[in-house]
């Protein structure tokens, strides 16, 4: 691996990183030699897949259940990590859940823990964990957005809403930040098959109707938006600031 790439000494915090996105993420930036602090609703202090496949790339693991619709679990986060030393170089925003419904009968509960887990939580998170990167004058911060955060989707209008959000929040920190050592960028993934496509890729009408509107003909995987996330995450990246950068196959050239 060319050494702008390189990750060598840095812990990232991956959230959502027990499955999906946030696990081959967490992989990559394993891979590129950092270690790792994975984070979410139901992540084990050990024995989990996401550890087993971190210390299969030689790096150390470090497991912690956080239910981010909590406002109160989120900061407990902050002062967990706090508590036990740990130095956080590189922050992954990934958790994420989307409700479907057609937008006259999204409820407000709804409503609500769309907001929390996709937009609040990550903007708390950011804020405590970007002081200490500021005061060293350098750390890296990477969302994950939607290309539902440039289109409006259908029967989801709190993701797209919290996507566009959060377009909006990763140039809002860039620009504050980027003269002080912190970069700020996001990644809008296109169709990729996780959990949160699942209803989507069960619809088999559906489904071939995304597929064949994407230029690269199939749905993405996990494993094709990491490589993204590394890039963002190391020097490589040293000049990039406040960038959304598309990884859909050419879903949004179209």
């Amino acid at each position: 691996m060319h050494t702008s790439f390189a990750l060598d000494g840095r812990t990232a915090l991956v959230t959502g990183a027990s499955r999906g996105l946030g696990m081959a993420i967490a992989e990559g930036l394993a891979g590129a030699g950092a270690d790792i602090i994975g984070v979410s609703a139901t992540q084990p202090s050990s024995g989990s897949e996401v550890q087993r496949r971190v210390e299969g790339a030689g790096r150390r693991f470090v497991g912690r259940a956080c239910n981010f619709a909590d406002r109160q679990q989120t900061h407990a986060l902050v002062d967990w990590l706090d508590d036990q030393g740990h130095r956080v170089d590189i922050l992954v925003n990934n958790a994420g859940i989307i409700r479907r419904a057609p937008a006259a009968e999204h409820t407000d509960s709804d409503w609500d823990a769309v907001l929390e887990v996709n937009l609040t939580a990550p903007f708390v998170l950011t804020r405590e964990l970007a002081k200490p990167m500021i005061a060293r004058g350098h750390g890296k911060v990477v969302f994950v957005a939607s290309i539902l955060g440039f289109q409006g989707g259908v029967t989801v209008p709190g993701y797209a809403a919290t996507k566009s959000a959060v377009i909006g929040l990763t140039k809002a920190l860039a620009n504050e930040w980027a003269g002080l050592g912190v970069n700020v960028n996001a990644i809008a993934p296109g169709y990729v098959r996780t959990d949160n496509t699942q209803v989507l890729q069960d619809d088999a009408e559906r489904s071939e109707a995304i597929r064949t509107r994407i230029p690269a003909g199939h749905w993405g995987t996990p494993d094709q938006i990491a490589g993204t996330a590394v890039y963002l995450s190391s020097p490589a990246a040293d000049y990039v600031h406040g960038s959304v950068v598309t990884v859909d196959g050419g879903w949004m050239g179209r």
